[in-house]
């Protein structure tokens, strides 16, 4: 289903006028369905680990270089998954400085610590010291995606017409654009939003459930030490 048949749909089942196209801008009642549903994609994204907005990126380091800006080597980032940058070639991890003070003690003050180390500030990787040149390095992260345009089905970080269709199971953002709507108006929304909350936890709870599972039978993590991040948040 496209954004504007579940917007009509929840028309019907909330017994109010059905909206005859979210863009058309034509009327109060068109634009507050149109609101409603960017805020309910809008806070699905930010909701959690979505197994389909989990991507992976990748970028080589250059020579003389230390700092790499996260929207030019994936455009559509939204939050980094924790423990997931590796160097390619070995599988070793990269571990980041958990605090400011870390940070500052481990540049400006001895540390016979070899690991690779970075931050993300500004929305950049920032390495601590600048690493070789040619290294592959790979992470996973959460993109922005809320819905795929109806003829070439490329991802989308907005809705931009009536046929997007929405990324999300289309149950789930029915209930919430429901429950939204009848905010909106002034109506009682207690029952919706409860069923709403019910239905989403399940759904998300099903995502983590196909996660790949680990048999491999041992782990070679380093010591898990955080990153720093103040502009993109990390998971």
């Amino acid at each position: 289903m496209n954004i504007l048949e579940i917007c009509q749909e929840v028309a019907d089942i909330a017994a109010i006028q059905k909206p005859d196209s979210l863009f058309a801008g034509n009327s109060q009642h068109n634009s507050s369905f149109l609101s409603v549903a960017k805020a309910e994609l809008n806070s699905l994204m930010r909701y959690g680990d979505w197994q389909d907005l989990t991507k992976e990126g990748s970028f080589i380091t250059t020579a003389g270089k230390s700092n790499y800006p996260i929207e030019e080597i994936v455009p559509d980032f939204y939050a980094l998954i924790k423990d997931t940058i590796y160097i390619k070639d070995s599988a070793e991890k990269i571990i980041g400085a958990i605090t400011p003070e870390q940070w500052m003690r481990d540049k400006y003050f001895f540390n016979p610590d070899t690991a690779v180390k970075f931050k993300i500030q500004s929305n950049c990787f920032k390495f601590l010291d600048e690493p070789p040149c040619g290294v592959k390095i790979v992470f996973q992260y959460r993109a922005n995606s809320v819905c795929l345009d109806a003829k070439t089905y490329e991802e989308k970080s907005r809705l931009t017409a009536d046929s997007d269709i929405p990324i999300f199971d289309a149950y789930l953002v029915q209930l919430g654009i429901h429950y939204r709507i009848l905010r909106k108006i002034g109506m009682a929304y207690d029952e919706e939003y409860n069923e709403y909350q019910k239905e989403l936890r399940k759904k998300f709870g099903a995502a983590l459930a196909t996660k790949d599972i680990d048999l491999t039978g041992g782990r070679f993590d380093l010591p898990d030490v955080g990153i720093i991040c103040d502009v993109k948040s990390v998971n």
